[in-house]
Formats: C-alpha cells, structure tokens, sequence
C-alpha cells in the first residue's frame, strides 16, 4: 500500500433508465430488467434507430417547474443525483440564501454541516446541454432572436451541472467539469481523488451527467453505424460479448457519489461504502473514433490505476467493463484487460451492466462507479443480459443469467471508461473493511 491520503465513498446517488435512484437502480439490475424503450416521436419512423434508454423518472417529479425552467435536462438530473447522494452521506440540507447572500432558510439542527471552503465539485458532461442548444436555435429560427431565452447560455455550458451543483451545496474549494466524450465521469472521480489527496479538500461531490436523445443524435449516431438498429425488439438490443451485438444504444442519466478523505469521514462517524483507490489514465494517440486495437492504451490505464491504488493484479476480483456492445470494442477491452492483468485476469469476473442502462456517454463512468461500490459492498455482482450466444473470441468469465455472489474478504474492483478521441480512464475501488 502506499502512504497516500485515503480516499472513501460515503454518499452514492443516481437517476437512470432502470429508476428514479440508486435502491431502484440496483434492483432492476440485479433483475437483470431493461431500460431500453422505443421512442414516441413525431417522425421517429424516419430515423434508423427508433429506440433508446430513457429516464425512468421524470425530473419534473423532483425539480419545481421555475427551477426546471432555467436548467437543461442534464443539469436538472445531476441535481437530482446530487441531492440523493448529499443526504445518504448524512450532510444537513444546504443553506438556502436569497440573491443578497442573505440567509433565508438556515441548515437544521439533523446532519453535518460541510464547510463550504472544504467543499469541492468535479461533474462531468460528455455533451453538456444539447437539449437547450438544438431547441434554442428552433426559437430563434422559428420566432425571431428576442425570444431566445436568457437563460441559454448557463443551460448548454458543459460545466453548467456541475456549477448548479457547487452552487446549491456551497462548495467553494473548486468547481470543475472534466470533458472526455464517453471517459468524462470516469476522470471526474479521479480528479476527486486527486483533490482529496492534494488537501485542497476534505469533501467532493464527484460524478457525470447526460440527457442527449434527440432526433439529431440519434441520426447523427446512426450516420456512424455505431448503434445497435434492432428495432423490432429493442430491450434486446444492447448485449455485450454476444455474437450478434451490432452497436450500443444510447441512454440519459446521472450519478453522483460523495468522496471524503477517510479522516474527515470517520471523524464525522460516517458510514463508509468502498475505498476510491485509485484512478489510471491514457490516450492511444491511434483514431478520433476508433480504439487501438491493440488494447494497449487502455491496459496502461488500469496498469496505472493499479499503481495509483497500491495495487497488484492479484487484488482485483472483477471489472466493471466499459462494454458498449459494439463489435470491435468488446473483445479489445477483454484483450486488454488480459494485458493489464495476466494471469490474474483467468480468476476475475466481468460484467457489461450498459446492457440494462444503455450507454450514458459522459455519464457512464460515474454509473458504473456507482455500481461497482454496490457490487464491492453488497457481495454481487449483477449479469450482462442478453447474453445469449456468446462470441468466440471471449475467454474471460462473464457474469451472465443471473447475479452471482463475491467471494468474502478483502477485495478491488475496476470501472473502464473509454471515450472518443482515444481517451480511457480507469478506477480503482476497495471493499470497506
């Protein structure tokens, strides 16, 4: 082990396909239950992909309708997230102040009161807010420029999540937004580490967001061939590691967790859910699209996430894959993990959990954190579904079927997230012990 700063989890929270947090969210994967619907659009019999993982909950369900007025989708959920995570790690609400700054609702006598200056906020956004930026340009065309809202420019910011959030908790130690297309999240829990370590925190609220199905991605996606058009049965359609997977499928969602330096969180006496060991990071300077095929930049991330947790290969008992269900991108990543962890990687369990949620985008990472820690902390690991015939180039052991229980002791895990232009990310959790 090293003499780094420990780095915990204390708070998890999430607004997905399978449901409106994280209880929800579990259940429906270890049910093996799909997220994936078909989209009921004007139109939509035009577009070669007619399906998609949304929101099992609307945020209108949450968010009052001024507030949701001035935040894109995407903004709105992390917010839902957010809060979820904020009070499962005990926290007191945060100060409501007026435009003033003046104190309008203080912080009630039940939970810790964070400081604010010890407070930090890494969300992340592949996209950021696309809703806002495609339907503003409708008004202006349709209606004229004056009736463009004023708020357009804070709702399609890629960093307007993660401002709202770090205005809403007052979290002054910094504010930041890490961009890498679908490896977004995955590196905004490793600068939440990173900023823990570095004592310019004691407290990060950490994670992704994206809500970004519309016609023109959908259209734009489809233009790529790089999702999956199995239109006639779409629960069906992502399935990573079978032989006729033909593409991912794109979903919405957010996740957040809390990270503490373990000092700060037990002296709070704070319940600890897993140990944020460690992040690894690489580019395969090979294609703005493609992946190496060689596998070789993604197994130096997580040979270095290793190495940032203190970790050997013998440490890790499953990954977290980033298994989008394309045809290329499966088998590489099993040939990098293979790489990355040798012989150890015969004895590891694998699971592909975007074939239940579909793919997030800059919101994946922070999802299958989430869903690692839970796997770590609950003892099981849940199934890649749709795995039906499964492709002859797999050789490592996929969780399929149904859950399949953890052996009990120490353990660590790994959550891939690979992004376009050649970005990959790779973190290391620990079970708490």
């Amino acid at each position: 082990m090293t003499d780094k700063t420990t780095v915990v989890v204390t708070g998890l929270g999430a607004t997905t396909p399978l449901g409106g947090d994280v209880p929800s969210t579990w259940s429906a994967l270890l049910a093996g239950r799909s997220g994936v619907r078909p989209l009921e659009w004007d139109g939509v019999e035009e577009l070669p992909v007619r399906f998609a993982a949304q929101l099992a909950v609307d945020p209108a369900e949450s968010i009052p309708r001024p507030q949701l007025r001035r935040l894109d989708r995407s903004q709105a959920i992390a917010l839902i997230a957010a809060r979820e995570a904020w009070g499962h790690a005990g926290f007191a609400p945060p100060v409501k102040r007026n435009r003033k700054g003046e104190i309008e609702q203080p912080a009630p006598d039940t939970g810790f009161v964070v400081d604010g200056d010890r407070l930090g906020v890494v969300v992340s956004s592949g996209i950021g807010g696309l809703h806002t930026a495609l339907n503003s340009y409708d008004v202006y065309k349709e209606k004229g420029w004056s009736r463009v809202s004023p708020f357009t420019v804070p709702m399609l910011m890629p960093n307007g999540a993660s401002g709202h959030v770090g205005i809403e908790f007052g979290a002054m130690a910094g504010s930041h937004a890490l961009v890498s297309a679908c490896a977004s999240s995955g590196e905004a829990v490793g600068y939440a580490i990173d900023m823990i370590r570095a004592g310019r925190a004691d407290v990060v609220i950490c994670g992704g967001t994206e809500s970004c199905i519309h016609p023109l991605q959908m259209a734009s996606f489809g233009a790529m061939r790089a999702m999956s058009t199995r239109n006639e049965e779409p629960q069906r359609a992502s399935r990573p590691y079978d032989k006729n997977r033909d593409g991912f499928v794109l979903g919405e969602g957010a996740a957040v967790m809390i990270l503490e330096s373990e000092e700060h969180a037990r002296a709070r006496g704070a319940e600890i859910h897993a140990i944020a060991a460690g992040c690894g990071y690489s580019g395969d300077a090979y294609d703005i699209v493609l992946p190496d095929p060689s596998g070789g930049g993604q197994a130096k991330a997580m040979r270095r996430a290793l190495e940032d947790a203190g970790l050997g290969a013998d440490d890790i008992v499953h990954v977290n894959a980033h298994a989008t269900s394309t045809p290329a991108g499966d088998v590489a990543e099993l040939a990098s993990i293979k790489a990355a962890l040798g012989p150890a990687a015969e004895r590891i369990t694998v699971t592909g959990t975007k074939s239940m949620t579909g793919h997030l985008l800059g919101g994946a990472g922070a999802l299958e954190s989430v869903i690692t820690i839970l796997t770590l902390r609950e003892g099981v690991v849940p199934p890649t579904a749709n795995l039906e015939d499964l492709d002859d180039e797999v050789d490592l052991d996929i969780v399929r079927g149904e859950p399949r229980p953890m052996p009990e002791g120490p353990a660590a895990a790994l959550n891939n997230s690979f992004g376009f232009g050649g970005h990959n990310v790779s973190v290391v959790f620990r079970r708490a012990v």
